[in-house]
């Protein structure tokens, strides 16, 4: 309702501004061109973030202080802080990093960027900046139409600040008419009433453009113009600080619980900034005075001056909240706390994380380890055995032994509630995302599609088993209770077996042990290695019992040939060469059948 009052209003006003004066006019066009440059800059700068960004990412938020970091260079190349906080909170919607990291990359953000403003302060209005925008935007334009995805890359790079430089120039020209015709310093208000007035207007500018870029622009260039007085130019950096905060709001309405706590973290960093600043102006602005004597700014160069009072305010808050960042997540995650949802429901899955091909990646690989929890849960219950019983230390044969009890378990209930939709959410997401992926990434989600095919088809086969073991773990006939009992403690070791490769983090010899559970199954298999046959001839189980023995033996190599499988895609988390490697080497079915002909005839 209010966005529909908002957008014709805004229109109104520049349609009157439009009729009433052309130099407002050349003004806005300036702010229109510089936003579609910001627009090319960031599609731009997207194209690249399929690997490097990420990797960086990956490597760089271990520490508050590498995050932090992180946040200051990669604002300082892009020029664009809500780039930056659309792409943080994507990744911490995926999982790939902490709430205290991101919160840290968005700390350093806010102080990357002071450096726009030291560009235009100190670059953009002194050269004649139309005239590198036009070549730019020449050659940036001739490469956005070429096929090579760097190539296009590139070209939105070029052209978006071909745009900046080229809106810049019609901001400063339409405020330097407007000093002909109307002198706008006329309307200053002076002490605090102007201060929280003009931060009022700094908030709002900010709001409308969603880019706190273009609001210092437009205050540079008004302040070059002397269109604005420069407290009051001091009070609307301070609001233009606090209005970017919508960007990463409006990004984590997308996103998960996370994103939105790290929106709400921008937000209070922002606003304890903002009214440090406003409370203290008069001693920073002293602050600004005597180190514009150090490095040589000249008393009148109010420009250059507000980028120093900007970068100073900004780091202020940074001294003063960096010791805070755990307070910060422990009132987050009071205030905003897990919801309390259907395991069935998808953690990771978002638009926000949707944005970019590895942070989809991830996110689809760590909800499919979501649905394997759910998985492990049905097929432990299934086998008649309890979760924390697998994942304990105590033998499985032991634990078979001892658990002689069936379990009341309705698997295609327990499958409907807690895998299917989770599945199908899954295989819909990688529908969405995969259309924008180079060949590698494609690779990988289909590799992850199927790994979320495995965890049900295991849980299939454990229905179809789940019949005959009920009957059969609580016969009278111990030959037939021994046989299933041994199955139960090979499905409960592949399992554990399965948690240890997870819990040690993807180490590719762990994950290299898995082909061995296929080859031991099948050397266990009571159908195989002649027990089956020796019960039979001895009479002691029945041809019936029997042939559901050959049946669910061989339900219970598929089971842990699917589990397997599925280790072996989810728990890799080294390089793609690595998992490439690691996939092509693993044994297939008719490789378990030649190893295991080799070992019957090395043992004859």
């Amino acid at each position: 309702m209010i966005r529909k009052i908002i957008l014709p209003t805004i229109l109104m006003i520049l349609a009157y501004g439009f009729w009433i004066s052309p130099n407002f006019k050349e003004i806005s066009a300036g702010v229109a061109i510089f936003l579609f440059g910001m627009l090319f800059l960031e599609e731009g700068f997207k194209t690249f973030t399929g690997g490097l960004l990420e990797r960086l990412l990956r490597k760089t938020t271990d520490s508050t202080w590498k995050s932090l970091s992180f946040g200051v260079l990669s604002t300082t190349i892009m020029q664009s802080s809500s780039l930056v906080s659309v792409i943080t909170i994507s990744f911490l919607g995926a999982g790939l990093i902490g709430l205290a990291a991101g919160i840290g990359i968005i700390f350093g953000a806010n102080l990357g960027t002071t450096t726009g403003a030291w560009l235009i302060a100190g670059f953009g209005l002194k050269v004649k900046i139309s005239a590198y925008a036009m070549p730019m935007l020449v050659f940036g334009i001739v490469l956005v139409f070429q096929k090579s995805k760097h190539l296009k890359g590139f070209g939105y790079i070029l052209a978006g600040l071909g745009f900046l430089f080229l809106g810049i120039h019609h901001m400063k020209e339409g405020f330097e008419a407007f000093r002909d015709t109307i002198d706008l310093t006329a309307f200053a208000v002076a002490g605090y009433p102007g201060i929280f007035l003009f931060a009022l207007i700094g908030i709002f500018a900010t709001v409308v453009m969603q880019s706190s870029h273009a609001t210092l622009v437009i205050i540079i260039t008004a302040l070059a113009a002397q269109q604005i007085t420069y407290e009051n130019a001091l009070a609307l950096a301070i609001g233009a600080n606090i209005g970017t905060t919508i960007t990463a709001i409006l990004g984590a309405m997308s996103s998960n619980i996370q994103g939105r706590r790290l929106a709400g973290a921008h937000l209070i960093f922002n606003m304890v900034t903002g009214l440090i600043a406003i409370v203290f102006i008069y001693q920073i602005a002293g602050m600004v005075d005597w180190v514009s004597q150090g490095v040589g700014i000249a008393d009148d160069n109010y420009t250059l001056k507000l980028a120093v009072f900007h970068s100073i305010f900004n780091l202020i808050g940074i001294v003063v909240m960096l010791p805070l960042i755990g307070t910060l997540v422990n009132f987050l995650m009071r205030t905003m706390p897990d919801k309390k949802v259907s395991v069935a429901t998808p953690i990771y899955l978002s638009d926000s994380s949707s944005e970019l091909p590895d942070t989809a990646i991830e996110a689809v690989r760590k909800e499919t380890l979501h649905l394997y929890d759910n998985a492990f849960s049905i097929i432990a219950h299934g086998l008649s055995l309890h979760q924390h019983d697998i994942l304990a230390n105590q033998p499985l044969e032991e634990v078979a032994l001892a658990s002689n009890s069936v379990m009341e378990i309705n698997i295609d209930a327990a499958y409907e509630s807690n895998v299917k939709g989770l599945y199908s959410d899954i295989v819909g997401f990688i529908s969405r995302t995969q259309a924008g992926m180079d060949q590698e990434q494609g690779e990988e989600m289909f590799a992850l599609r199927a790994a979320g095919r495995d965890i049900v088809e295991a849980i299939k086969d454990t229905k179809h088993m789940q019949k005959n073991m009920s009957q059969y773990i609580i016969s009278d006939n111990s030959d037939i209770r021994i046989e299933y009992n041994k199955i139960r403690a090979y499905l409960g070791s592949v399992l554990r077996r399965l948690e240890k490769v997870r819990q040690e983090g993807g180490d590719p010899t762990s994950i290299l042990s898995l082909d061995a559970m296929k080859l031991e199954m099948k050397e266990n298999d009571s159908t195989v290695n002649g027990m089956l046959e020796t019960l039979i001839r001895e009479n002691k189980i029945t041809p019936l019992m029997a042939t559901s023995l050959m049946n669910d033996a061989s339900y219970a190599y598929h089971v842990t040939n699917n589990l397997v499988q599925m280790g072996e895609v989810l728990f890799a988390t080294g390089s793609q060469s690595m998992k490439d490697a690691e996939r092509l080497i693993a044994l297939d079915d008719d490789d378990v059948t030649e190893a295991l002909a080799f070992n019957n005839n090395q043992s004859e």
